[in-house]
């Protein structure tokens, strides 16, 4: 059978009950993990998950420095919620925003030491938080094989080359 014979009838079969069911529990559980670990960390760093992952994206880049765009593309956020977001944080002394030196429509956000010192302060109970609701869930065969589960799915995602009628690749 062909590759194609064979996406072919993977793509026109239907879902079972039983795999509607398991989409079904994935959705509900992450969202139980958001909501739970969300509160968590709201209430012992006074952090919400949008200021944690900004902070986090600024911690994680050389220099804690980043242009908006960038940002936005990081943590894979909509440029207008990412400046709507970024003047809540600034106004509470998180980050700052600069213009940008090489374009005068850009900003570049930088980590504020007071941003720095509450983020370093959030990560250690959120990491227990981590550990406490998902890590301790889990055998390590689980870890496995939900690792194996992650990565077909990130393969399957990924945009597949495509042939054009000149014969050339592209994505």
């Amino acid at each position: 059978m062909r590759d194609d014979e064979a996406t072919g009838t993977a793509a026109r079969r239907r879902m079972t009950t039983r795999e509607l069911a398991t989409w079904r529990a994935l959705i509900d559980t992450t969202d139980d993990l958001r909501k739970l670990m969300g509160a968590q960390l709201a209430r012992e760093s006074n952090l919400s998950p949008a200021d944690y992952q900004v902070l986090l994206a600024l911690s994680e880049t050389e220099g804690t420095r980043l242009r908006s765009s960038e940002l936005a593309a990081s943590i894979d956020w909509e440029r207008s919620r990412l400046s709507h977001h970024l003047g809540r944080m600034e106004r509470r002394g998180l980050i700052r925003r600069d213009e940008c030196a090489t374009d005068n429509r850009g900003s570049e956000i930088s980590l504020t030491d007071d941003g720095a010192r509450i983020f370093r302060a959030a990560t250690a109970p959120h990491l227990r938080a981590i550990k406490q609701h998902f890590g301790d869930a889990l055998t390590p065969e689980q870890f496995d094989a939900l690792a194996d589960i992650l990565r077909a799915l990130r393969e399957h995602l990924q945009p597949q080359p495509v042939t054009t009628h000149t014969g050339k690749e592209e994505a």
